[in-house]
């Protein structure tokens, strides 16, 4: 039998960031701490089995790229294949978590789990709060029957396809909506509410072998949103820049200002690949037979926008 190794992959984010004051929660630089250097401060950790440690990246994760992404998802296909890894845990920030787990899930469906776990006080903190989120992101990891790209943060696990962040400030800033949490993790121990996310062990192999090339080839897919006077300028002018897909994020059940569907009308005849989905933080556009341009299928904007993305790439 295979020793169970868990992988830890830094990429950066609060979690590693540090401050000049132990009071400043704030205040601080991300990405400063090494991944290294952050499990040291956990000697909980070296009891828990054999870990291994890689820096893939050193960002705040506000500046995450499609770049470090396709990085980020080589290095996690490539622990994937290995037969002595029962898991993943990658350190992130919290602004942009949600995509990067949507991206991972997408891209590569694991079998086994994907954990990304974070901090919303920097590792300088008097309290921080990325030790325990990352001891119980190690938990879930090892949890036998785990799999799928899921956050962890707070002791709350999150499916990738849910989370989303909802609070600029809590160290309990994400929320699954109206599918809930998978679960919660209590002093070690994993308490289940539903299902992991789907798995398919053959996309995860087929994806790694077209990886490589992504980060130069990304198409451009921005996101636009609809409110009170909402206009047609913005479309025209990310035409006129060669813009591939648009995203917007509609009022409500996806509702449109006449002016600016129109323009989404127009990108739409003229080959830009138009998704609408609502700048509602719950619930999800629901389709009507008559609606000249796609829904979501119950994505978040920023979600959608991933998944044109690598819609355009296939």
């Amino acid at each position: 039998m295979h020793p169970q190794n868990i992988v830890i992959l830094g990429t950066g984010g609060t979690i590693a960031g540090r401050a000049a004051s132990v009071s400043d929660n704030i205040g601080y630089t991300a990405a400063q701490v090494g991944v290294e250097e952050l499990l040291a401060a956990i000697p909980a950790l070296a009891q828990a089995g054999t870990v291994l440690t890689e820096q893939v990246a050193q960002v705040d994760s506000k500046d995450m790229s499609f770049a470090v992404w396709a990085k980020l998802a080589a290095r996690v296909s490539h622990y994937l294949a290995q037969p002595d890894v029962q898991g993943i845990v990658i350190t992130h920030g919290t602004d942009t978590l949600e995509e990067t787990a949507f991206f991972l899930q997408a891209l590569l469906a694991p079998a086994k789990p994907v954990v990304l776990t974070c901090a919303m006080r920097p590792a300088t903190a008097l309290v921080p709060d990325g030790p325990q989120n990352l001891l119980d992101a190690v938990a879930v990891a090892r949890h036998a029957g785990a799999q799928g790209v899921v956050a962890v943060c707070a002791g709350v696990i999150h499916g990738a396809a849910d989370v989303q962040k909802v609070h600029t400030y809590q160290l309990d800033p994400f929320s699954s909506g109206d599918a809930g949490p998978i679960g919660y993790v209590e002093e070690g121990q994993l308490r289940l509410l539903r299902s992991w996310p789907q798995a398919e062990a053959a996309r995860a192999q087929a994806a790694a072998k077209s990886i490589a090339g992504l980060a130069g080839t990304v198409p451009r897919v921005e996101i636009i949103m609809n409110h009170a006077g909402a206009g047609g300028a913005i479309v025209q002018a990310l035409q006129s820049q060669g813009v591939q897909g648009l995203v917007v994020a509609g009022t409500g059940n996806g509702s449109l200002h006449h002016e600016l569907q129109a323009a989404l009308l127009k990108a739409q005849a003229d080959g830009v690949k138009v998704i609408r989905a609502s700048r509602c933080a719950a619930g999800r556009v629901l389709p009507t037979p008559t609606d000249a341009i796609p829904d979501s299928a119950g994505l978040s904007p920023v979600k959608a926008r991933v998944s044109l993305i690598l819609q355009l790439l296939a």
